[in-house]
């Protein structure tokens, strides 16, 4: 088996080094695949997707965002991107370590993957990078109303001005993610993210991980949805590019399937012609971490080879 390497790269935001791990194959290899995760985790959670790739031919990379995992400076700055322009300084992340893979193998297909808030990253970067890669994976995404998404920006906005950018507010939290819990067992406050229940509880004990993020951070979260769900800037995106939407059916970040076939229409609408959509029944948030996993690995891989 081979090793995970960790590594350091510096930041967009001119002060952190950024952490980030690489898995290479034991054979050739025939692809790169970037990992971009959530809010409020880190990128060795998926550990066994990148071992389950990287048997199959994969260079696989993945960073900690600023405000998450290794990349931390302090436990102050948990959950916390930086002082100003945090989503763009996270995308620039995103494309540093890129370029550096492809400056290793320059003609390799490259796969970007986004979960979560690593979703709304990776949609981003689609927007923003449109030649760089070779298919996108984007999972357990959402889009929420224009007007929400306006009201959540501006809540934060104020508080940040009141009570500083690193508040971390429960206010806030409780309004992005308090009802996600409502439906599901109660057995802890995250039985949202999986069935799974060794995994739930791994991540309510974790530290790294269900923190509450800074008023900074919400407020630029809601920047980010803004923006990538503005019809003039989704059509700056590359139309031949191959998408794979994934999400659960009972993901409430998603809205249960609403949130992703959204997507789904918006890009259809701009002409993206190589867009598929899937929901995992009684699945939740984290698809890789659900009592399924296999097969939505699978499915993954089988949407890619497909396509390099």
């Amino acid at each position: 088996m081979t090793q995970i390497r960790e590594f350091t790269y510096p930041s967009s935001d001119g002060k952190t080094l950024i952490h980030a791990y690489r898995l290479d194959p034991l054979s050739a290899p025939r692809a790169v695949f970037q990992i971009a995760h959530g809010v409020a985790e880190y990128a060795l959670r998926y550990e066994s997707f990148m071992r389950f790739l990287s048997e199959r031919g994969f260079v696989v990379v993945a960073n900690d965002h600023l405000g998450h995992g290794k990349s931390v400076q302090s436990e102050q700055n948990l959950g916390w991107f930086c002082e100003t322009d945090g989503w763009e300084k996270v995308v620039d992340d995103i494309k540093s370590l890129h370029d550096q893979m492809k400056a290793e193998f320059p003609d390799l297909p490259y796969i970007l993957f986004g979960h979560s808030m690593g979703s709304f990253v990776a949609r981003t970067y689609l927007i923003r990078y449109p030649e760089d890669l070779t298919a996108a994976i984007i999972c357990g995404t959402g889009q929420q109303s224009a007007a929400l998404v306006r009201a959540g920006k501006s809540m934060a906005g104020m508080i940040c001005k009141r009570k500083g950018g690193k508040h971390r507010s429960e206010f806030l939290n409780n309004m992005a993610f308090g009802a996600y819990n409502k439906g599901f067992e109660g057995r802890t406050t995250h039985d949202w993210l999986t069935k799974d229940q060794t995994v739930v509880d791994a991540y309510v004990a974790d530290p790294l991980c269900g923190f509450t993020p800074s008023a900074e951070l919400f407020y630029e979260m809601m920047r980010g949805i803004r923006f990538i769900g503005k019809a003039e800037n989704i059509a700056k995106m590359r139309k031949d590019l191959p998408i794979f939407l994934i999400a659960g059916a009972k993901d409430p970040v998603g809205e249960c399937g609403k949130g992703p076939k959204k997507v789904y229409d918006l890009y259809r609408a701009a002409g993206i012609r190589d867009v598929e959509w899937k929901l995992y029944e009684n699945d939740r948030h984290e698809l890789l971490n659900e009592l399924d996993r296999e097969t939505v690995m699978n499915d993954i891989l089988a949407f890619i080879e497909k396509r390099i």
